[in-house]
């Protein structure tokens, strides 16, 4: 079967986001055609997914939470997805649906998937280390077979993340020495746009699936001559994405990150969840606090104040929703660089007085 998306991952986000909306599409004759996933590292424990993952009868996505006031609770099955592969056992195959078939690739390779420090210095003859390094050896590949243009949607939670994945690609290219046309092409057919991903999805099914909240957002830069994955209701296509990236970033992920350096500062539970956490009057009140007396005004200093306050409002909503199981183990993974990044964007780029965020900053300094 032809697969016109190739999408590297197999997270449970991508399972209950692009996947699931690529199968909703399907339904309604709106989408570009079934997907083929590539898992791109050896690990054993997503390995396992693989064959679930492109079962005929797809896998489950139960939707939960509450949506404006109202309970949601349903499974979808998403079938959608029709092949996948190992891009370390089945490198040829891969390859060969990159260079010949594929007409969109969607990405989400976690927040150090970006990472080329273990690189080779030339185009090794094997499979690459990392994304990036299989990325430009797939893309010559293309490149000599058939020329023909490419569009991908990076979705890593990285600010300007087509535009990044863009510049690593190319200095790698580079760095690896590949002809000059290969460099032209790619500048000239290889689209990448910046894209932003937003939905909790808290936990996996076994052995493939997810639980995910209502709350769906993927909004996607617009550039001409873009292909994409399919039409529904929560993909949004604008030719600057940057309000949502900022609603996303300073107010859900620093909301996050704030609730996880209370938690840890309090010494609580190891499985203590952002619902159970919101549930005490104490915590509730000083998130809502930054929120109102911190952040929306630094919304309203860039003329978003309307947008931040109802954005605010949607994000208490979602984070207690009565359904997910969002620990706060998970959220304070890589904590120090969250709050540089969270809290110090915010403050860099509103400009905010923000004084319990500014002391955040100065407890990482």
């Amino acid at each position: 079967m032809i697969t016109p998306i190739l999408q590297f991952g197999t997270s449970r986000f991508l399972q209950a986001h692009a996947d699931l909306f690529v199968s909703e599409a399907m339904k309604q004759g709106k989408a570009l055609g079934p997907i083929t996933i590539v898992q791109t590292t050896g690990s054993s424990e997503r390995s396992a997914r693989l064959a679930a993952l492109a079962a005929p009868d797809g896998f489950p996505v139960h939707v939960k939470g509450k949506k404006d006031g109202q309970v949601v609770d349903e499974v979808v099955q998403v079938t959608s997805v029709v092949r996948a592969l190992s891009a370390i056992a089945e490198w040829r195959e891969v390859e060969r649906i990159f260079a010949g078939e594929a007409k969109l690739v969607i990405c989400n390779t976690a927040d150090k998937g970006y990472d080329t420090d273990h690189e080779a210095g030339s185009m090794p003859e094997s499979v690459p280390v990392s994304f990036p390094g299989k990325l430009v050896k797939l893309l010559l590949a293309r490149f000599r077979q058939s020329g023909e243009g490419l569009t991908i949607l990076p979705a890593e939670l990285i600010p300007q993340n087509g535009e990044t994945l863009r510049r690593i690609v190319r200095r790698l290219s580079e760095t690896w020495r590949l002809e000059d046309d290969f460099l032209a092409w790619l500048d000239e057919k290889v689209l990448l746009s910046n894209t932003l991903v937003d939905r909790i999805v808290s936990q996996p099914l076994d052995p493939a699936g997810a639980v995910a909240e209502p709350y769906a957002l993927w909004a996607i830069q617009a550039m001409p001559g873009q292909i994409l994955p399919c039409s529904h209701p929560d993909i949004v296509v604008a030719t600057d994405i940057g309000r949502y990236e900022q609603l996303k970033l300073f107010i859900l992920n620093l909301g996050h990150t704030f609730l996880a350096s209370r938690w840890m500062a309090a010494g609580l539970d190891g499985d203590m969840t952002v619902k159970v956490l919101l549930a005490r009057p104490e915590m509730r009140e000083a998130l809502a606090r930054l929120y109102a007396d911190e952040v929306v005004p630094g919304f309203a200093a860039k003329d978003m104040g309307e947008a931040a306050e109802a954005y605010v409002r949607q994000t208490l909503e979602r984070f207690e929703n009565p359904f997910l199981e969002h620990r706060l183990a998970d959220i304070a993974q890589n904590h120090e660089e969250k709050i540089r990044r969270r809290m110090g964007g915010f403050v860099d780029w509103s400009g905010a007085e923000a004084p319990t965020l500014r002391g955040m900053l100065r407890s990482v300094a």
